[in-house]
């Protein structure tokens, strides 16, 4: 019995079953491309100026470009979580920024997105950032790596195990970290350097990037990054190269399955810090790297594009594009993101960025295309969480949700698809407090966290007093209403604490 046989008959039982009878018998192919601190201003089909996305550019046309939608957190790994399970981050401790050694935190017990898409009879594939754990404890990253992607619904799996700026700096493809020299295993330790090791702080002289806050600890590259490493010198990624890399596996992918469904998750690592693009692409806008690895990104989505144009899948594909998170500028390295960010606003009209509980955090840029399926060159103002995906893919696929799978996921297939803008009524996100939007109203709850990130240089959003905003009239949240509608406060606070209570968004 293989894995998805397996999955079928005791995963989630004869309903799981039942569901993938139902299916239709044409599946698309669903391509989901996340990019990582990438804000809803740094695109020029939302705006921007100073640089040019004409792949991306070329898939809105192509579809459905969205305004309202929403990650679950401000940062990389809890938006990840929510996505691929279907539940808010926030429920589960544990699902913070991890370091790169920490256990995984997906479940294992086929109730996850990639998981129920095998039950429907799609090969599956996880390549680029994963960031979300490995192992269940200590890894032994000279032997198998489990569990990881393939225990939680992918059949092949290419990542980078956590961060750029993270170590190991290496690539695990399925169970092994590739071009690994047994005779020069690797260490790894988030807690001390090893004995020998050179570091950023001590040895500034060996770098070509230099830290602007932390990331002083093991150098690769030329780069020092947050952690310690030792060994494995074989297995070291080349971060100019990274973009080639993944861009061949992916589509290598895709040229193997084209002829049997499949989704593919490609978590991109552009623009995540450090920015060390190709050197075909330095000097690409006048942004400095910043810039630079946006066209990069930019370039690997024209990679999967055209790759599903040769093989005559286009028609047939959902190819969607969104980021797990705000932008952030400067987020530990001297690149000079700020000093060429000139009038180029990263978030566009919205406050804050990375970290923060302001819509600069969480609204991110979404595109959607299936050609015959969604109208070209269309935008849709519907309300929708990352966190609905599982429950949407589960009804484009003809499956049912268990009830204790995906407990915050809800169908909005009709919206993604722009055949309504009804959509959600309401939405959770967070950062160092909750936030709730309701409508048009977002309510952010009362936070003794820190209001300012000077790192960064991002307005966190928190506040000792509750925070209410009308994002219609006033999408930059400048305007605190909550003394002038007490009322509504009160109702959106227990509205809140309801959904805390509950557990769950779906009945």
């Amino acid at each position: 019995m293989n894995r998805r046989q397996f999955l079928l008959s005791a995963g989630l039982g004869a309903g799981a079953a039942a569901s993938l009878a139902a299916a239709p018998s044409n599946r698309p192919n669903i391509v989901l491309i996340y990019a990582d601190d990438v804000g809803y201003g740094d695109l020029s089909c939302y705006g921007a100026t100073r640089v040019k996305t004409p792949n991306l550019d070329r898939l809105a046309a192509g579809g459905l470009r969205f305004t309202n939608v929403h990650t679950s957190s401000a940062t990389c790994t809890p938006s990840r979580y929510s996505l691929l399970s279907g539940q808010y981050a926030w429920r589960k401790p544990g699902t913070g920024i991890l370091p790169g050694d920490a256990a995984l935190i997906l479940p294992t017990n086929g109730a996850t997105l990639p998981a129920m898409l095998q039950r429907a009879g799609y090969h599956t594939a996880a390549i680029g950032k994963w960031h979300l754990g490995l192992g269940s404890g200590k890894i032994d990253w000279n032997g198998d790596i489990r569990p990881g992607p393939n225990e939680v619904g992918f059949d092949y799996s290419f990542i980078i195990p956590a961060t750029l700026d993270r170590v190991p700096c290496v690539f695990v493809e399925n169970h092994r970290v590739v071009n690994l020299d047994p005779k020069d295993p690797i260490r790894v330790s988030y807690k001390a350097p090893f004995p020998g090791e050179l570091t950023g702080k001590d040895h500034p002289e060996l770098l070509t990037m230099h830290p602007s806050h932390g990331h002083d600890q093991a150098i690769v590259n030329h780069v020092s990054r947050i952690g310690y490493m030792m060994g494995g010198a074989s297995a070291l990624w080349v971060d100019e190269d990274i973009v080639d890399v993944l861009a061949g596996k992916v589509t290598r992918f895709i040229d193997q399955n084209k002829n049997h469904p499949f989704f593919l998750y490609f978590a991109a690592h552009d623009i995540h810090v450090p920015r060390i693009p190709n050197p075909r692409f330095r000097g690409a806008t006048p942004m400095g790297p910043r810039g630079d690895a946006i066209a990069e990104l930019d370039w690997s989505v024209g990679q999967v594009l055209d790759c599903l144009d040769r093989n005559h899948l286009t028609d047939n594909t959902i190819v969607m594009f969104s980021s797990d998170n705000g932008p952030v500028v400067d987020d530990g390295y001297k690149d000079q993101a700020v000093e060429k960010l000139g009038d180029h606003r990263p978030a566009g009209i919205f406050r804050g960025g990375k970290y923060s509980i302001f819509d600069g955090g969480t609204r991110v840029p979404m595109i959607a295309r299936w050609p015959g399926h969604i109208r070209p060159d269309r935008l849709s103002n519907a309300l929708i969480s990352q966190v609905d995906l599982y429950a949407s893919f589960a009804a484009l696929t003809g499956q049912s949700v268990p009830h204790d799978a995906a407990p915050d996921s809800l169908n909005m297939l009709p919206a993604l698809l722009g055949q309504t803008e009804k959509a959600r009524q309401s939405l959770a996100e967070d950062a160092d407090s909750l936030g709730l939007i309701e409508g048009n109203w977002k309510y952010i709850e009362p936070s003794n966290a820190p209001r300012y990130n000077r790192n960064t240089n991002t307005e966190l959003g928190n506040s000792p007093t509750p925070q209410l905003y009308n994002l219609t009239e006033d999408p930059g949240e400048k305007n605190n209403l909550a003394a002038k509608f007490p009322a509504r406060v009160k109702q959106m606070a227990a509205k809140l604490d309801r959904l805390k209570s509950s557990g769950r968004t779906r009945p």
